[in-house]
């Protein structure tokens, strides 16, 4: 299942915040046990780099990047990049922006492309 967060953010942090909320809520609408979707939620970690705001989960696998700058010469400041691997992101397209709002995301991060 597929959660939208529609509202726009005036911060970086807010809309992390609704971002990380909407992954919570998709993974509570698994058939899961309560003490699993506890430790999601309390297990989604934001770690700050130069460049790059990393969203990550409890056993180390990166859910999703967010350029956290104004000067990337190919996307804009709060969008939402799927991960190439655990120390950077794929750099083919955004798949949302958490300042604007209005895009998918799941539990897993970001979608594909369609």
């Amino acid at each position: 299942m597929t959660v939208y967060v529609r509202e726009s953010s005036e911060t970086i942090l807010s809309g992390l915040s609704k971002m990380k909320a909407a992954m919570v809520e998709d993974y509570h609408n698994f058939p899961v046990n309560d003490d699993m979707k506890a430790e999601y939620a309390d297990k989604l970690t934001v770690t700050y780099g130069t460049k790059y705001i990393k969203i990550s989960e409890a056993r180390g696998g990166v859910l999703a990047f967010v350029v956290g700058v104004d000067n990337d010469k190919k996307f804009k400041k709060g969008d939402i990049l799927k991960p190439a691997g655990y120390a950077a992101p794929a750099r083919n397209g955004a798949r949302g922006n958490i300042l604007e709002g209005g895009y998918p995301i799941n539990w897993t991060g970001p979608l594909y492309f369609k």
